[in-house]
């Protein structure tokens, strides 16, 4: 066990929070945190504000240990009285939830097996309906291959959905392919996805568009004129990075047009973009979407289908495009937006009128980061998620249109944590060597004090790399608050490639992996040895996919770790580019391909110094990773294992992905990097 803290209160003051409930109110913090409280958290995502702006909704993540998984319920809240509902009681996600446009309904996808296995309970995706006060969810459709999306039409009488067909391709060798159908090819066979149209009031299901194309998203304006689609021609994920379009469809001429994408593509600084976010303003006419870039800023458009103009939203000082999700604000013209910024992630808001870009400003200030959110029918009101320094994700209700950063706190799904010891929680900034200001988030043991001596470290490293630590309370099996419980202290470093810190510090890590960044994280590390608040020679490293590359890196350049969790990490970038399902990433980051760039290539992979490799190394990798392949951890412990003899144990864990979906695995995971530190680190026996 690490060194015990005085226990004291966390006294945390937000700009702007308003709040006069229960939820509010000090709570005596007796419980120290433990891995198995993990699995207690409950996440939100999906937040939906009903029209009338009443109540609100959200899908509820929960892990279950007999299920061994963990999985979305969803849960309404009444937004007077905060009394919450859960709605859903199944072993399977619900997903995609959407209120009616009278409110008197829900929609959502969901899951459910009967023993004939007959569609709608065929156990496949389909749409379901449940009314707002809950009840019998009733099912919408019964497709065979089930419904990957759907919307509601604005006047509530029609349900549009995508469901899936199989095309089998016609060319030179398609007949030998059906000859010998039993092994699989690498390509000749396609997923397209139709689109139907249902009728609410009589039940009268039409198809609406089936071009054979893969449609990854799509939005219907609000009189049902155009069909917004993000398509490409297969189901390769690489056809997301430069080859997808976006297509309008005409429904009265029944015609289709493609976007000019020159600013997208052709001006874009990569040809590796991912189009995403469809999202048409109440005048049917205007189309706001986003493009996506690894180690490139984002890009917010909007284009005028009717006047085939397109202009691109520009963003305040330092902030970054965060996920896909952007709405126009009812009955006004603002295109909203979540961004980064600083380890925060805030609501903007920006005027669009004739064409040209107003004012841009911040819907609520203050230190959060905003999960989802949603806005009334009127547009006045406004639902979101935030996570902060003494509590995880909740839902908050504001106003929208107000100058008072405002908000109200709507429910406490984890009230568990109202009696933990929290860890303190931080932003601390160093110079890396060549003078470039770095932040990153510490979390200190509860009550420490600079005079109790320097702590053990671990540096918890971020993946992405186009994403950042958040300033806000985090139990992940990647790290955070178990650490801190046993008197831990944990950087997070915001490296160079970071989002929130403006578009140079991201474009920065270009052409620079495997050397700016790491020399940004080390100078952090020195800074806290300097400080007095870390001790040089006990410190650990740990990261998962980007995260576990830099692990990687660092080991593979300094011996100053004791010990290294890398997980799902890249180790050599020629086989990366050869593996994985999305290869732009490496060329973005590579600047070519490998035979136009081997130098690069070389530099950029741990593999080439892994003879410098000292440090005993955990490492965790999924069976089915695709984003990451297994190869990778298969080789670095080969190199550590057979030729270098450090200390190492690869994990692998059966039937996973990039990420860790299994309760046992995930608890395996913790408990495997809590024991391999305290024995390294602080040379503690193994039970």
């Amino acid at each position: 066990m690490g060194k015990a803290y005085p226990t004291f209160k966390l006294a945390v003051i937000t700009a702007g929070l308003l709040l006069t409930t229960s939820y509010s109110m000090a709570s005596d913090r007796n419980h120290q945190i433990t891995t198995d409280d993990f699995f207690d958290i409950g996440g939100m995502s999906s937040v939906q504000l009903s029209p009338d702006g009443k109540r609100a909704l959200w899908l509820e993540s929960r892990w279950d240990k007999e299920l061994d998984k963990s999985q979305k319920d969803l849960w309404a809240v009444n937004t007077k009285t905060r009394q919450t509902t859960r709605l859903t009681f199944t072993n399977e996600s619900e997903s995609s939830p959407q209120w009616s446009p009278d409110g008197a309904y829900i929609y959502y996808l969901g899951k459910i097996s009967h023993e004939d296995k007959k569609a709608p309970f065929n156990g496949k995706k389909q749409v379901f309906r449940i009314s707002h006060n809950g009840g019998e969810a009733v099912p919408m459709t019964k497709e065979v291959e089930g419904v990957s999306a759907f919307s509601v039409s604005s006047d509530g009488n029609s349900l549009y959905f995508l469901t899936s067909k199989t095309i089998k391709d016609k060319d030179l060798w398609a007949g030998m392919r059906a000859s010998h159908d039993k092994p699989e090819y690498a390509h000749g066979e396609r997923k397209t996805n139709p689109l139907y149209k249902l009728d609410l009031q009589h039940f009268k299901q039409q198809l609406l568009l089936d071009d054979d194309k893969v449609v990854w998203q799509f939005s219907i304006n609000s009189d049902g004129s155009k069909i917004a689609r993000i398509t490409t021609s297969d189901n390769e994920l690489v056809n997301l990075e430069g080859w997808s379009d976006i297509e309008i469809y005409d429904t009265k001429s029944k015609t289709s047009k493609v976007l000019e994408d020159t600013a997208w593509r052709k001006q874009a600084p990569s040809a590796y973009g991912w189009l995403l976010g469809l999202d048409w303003h109440s005048d049917n006419q205007q189309l706001a979407f986003r493009i996506d870039f690894d180690g490139h800023p984002g890009k917010l458009f909007v284009s005028n289908t009717e006047k085939d103009s397109l202009l691109e939203i520009t963003r305040p000082d330092d902030v970054t495009l965060s996920s896909a999700n952007i709405q126009w604000r009812p009955n006004s013209d603002e295109i909203c937006y979540r961004g980064a910024d600083h380890a925060r992630v805030k609501l903007f808001c920006s005027e669009v009128e004739d064409g040209e870009q107003g004012d841009t400003r911040t819907v609520i200030k203050g230190d959060l980061v905003i999960g989802s959110y949603s806005f009334s029918h009127n547009g006045k009101k406004l639902a979101f998620s935030h996570n902060g320094l003494d509590h995880f994700y909740d839902l908050f209700i504001a106003d929208a249109d107000s100058k008072r950063s405002k908000y109200k706190r709507m429910t406490n799904i984890n009230p568990q944590v109202d009696s933990w010891i929290l860890p303190q929680i931080q932003i601390v900034k160093w110079q890396a060597p060549d003078g470039t200001n770095v932040e990153g988030i510490l979390d200190l043991p509860a009550g420490y004090k600079k005079k109790d001596g320097p702590l053990p470290l671990i540096v918890q490293i971020h993946g992405g790399p186009t994403s950042a630590t958040p300033y806000a309370l985090q139990h992940r099996s990647y790290g955070r608050s178990t650490f801190t419980a046993k008197g831990w202290a944990l950087l997070s470093p915001n490296y160079r490639g970071s989002t929130g810190y403006g578009d140079k510090f991201l474009t920065d890590l270009v052409g620079k992996e495997h050397d700016i960044e790491v020399k940004d994280i080390m100078a952090g590390v020195d800074q806290l040895i300097t400080d007095g608040i870390v001790d040089g020679d006990k410190m650990a490293v740990m990261g998962w996919s980007n995260g576990g590359y830099l692990t990687n890196a660092i080991i593979s350049t300094n011996t100053r770790f004791k010990a290294a969790s890398s997980g799902a990490g890249v180790f050599d970038q020629r086989l990366q580019w050869m593996l994985e399902d999305t290869p732009g990433h490496v060329v973005n980051f590579m600047e070519g391909l490998p035979w136009e760039k081997p130098d690069a290539y070389t530099h950029g992979s741990s593999l080439t110094y892994a003879d410098k490799i000292k440090t005993p190394t955990l490492i965790h990798i999924g069976e089915n990773d695709q984003r990451v392949p297994a190869g990778h951890a298969q080789g670095l412990y080969r190199a550590l294992k057979h030729y270098l003899n450090v200390p190492v144990e690869l994990i692998v864990y059966p039937g996973e992905g990039h990420g860790l979906s299994k309760y046992q695995h995930r608890k395996a995971k913790m408990e495997w990097d809590q024991k391999w530190f305290e024995h390294y680190v602080l040379n503690q026996a193994i039970d």
